[in-house]
């Protein structure tokens, strides 16, 4: 079915990472790639002003370790760690990186999601392959 699925992984306990990634084994054709990526949203300057020195590179060698470890076991798969938008940089990394299909855990909106949007929402509207959302 699809060549490179991207899950975008989020780290909140209400999203369903584990979910999204046997959606994607599914969806996989044989051989296909899966990418799991994780987007660290950027900290304002002010507020990164108050955290201890070398802080934010540790907490992303962590996340790159616990992506890591959830694709240990599946075949032809990878972890990437990116800092930016979260819904930005899951587009702009599908379209530079050939991916065919996204495959993201969504959630029940509440109205913070009517009026700012979520990462779910942004990518369904921008991404340029298809996306699946699961809830």
């Amino acid at each position: 079915m699809y060549a490179h699925i991207l899950v975008p992984v989020s780290f909140d306990e209400e999203r369903d990472a584990k979910g999204a990634m046997r959606v994607a084994e599914v969806l996989a054709e044989h051989s296909a790639k899966i990418t799991l990526f994780h987007v660290i949203e950027q900290i304002p300057s002010y507020a990164a002003a108050y955290l201890p020195d070398g802080y934010l590179k540790e907490r992303k060698t962590a996340l790159q370790g616990k992506l890591e470890s959830a694709v240990e076991g599946m075949e032809n798969a990878a972890a990437v760690v990116v800092d930016g938008h979260a819904g930005r940089s899951i587009v702009e990394y599908a379209s530079t990186h050939r991916v065919d299909c996204i495959v993201v855990a969504g959630h029940r909106p509440g109205m913070q999601d009517l009026l700012l949007g979520s990462t779910a929402h942004y990518v369904v509207r921008h991404a340029a392959c298809a996306v699946h959302v699961l809830r």
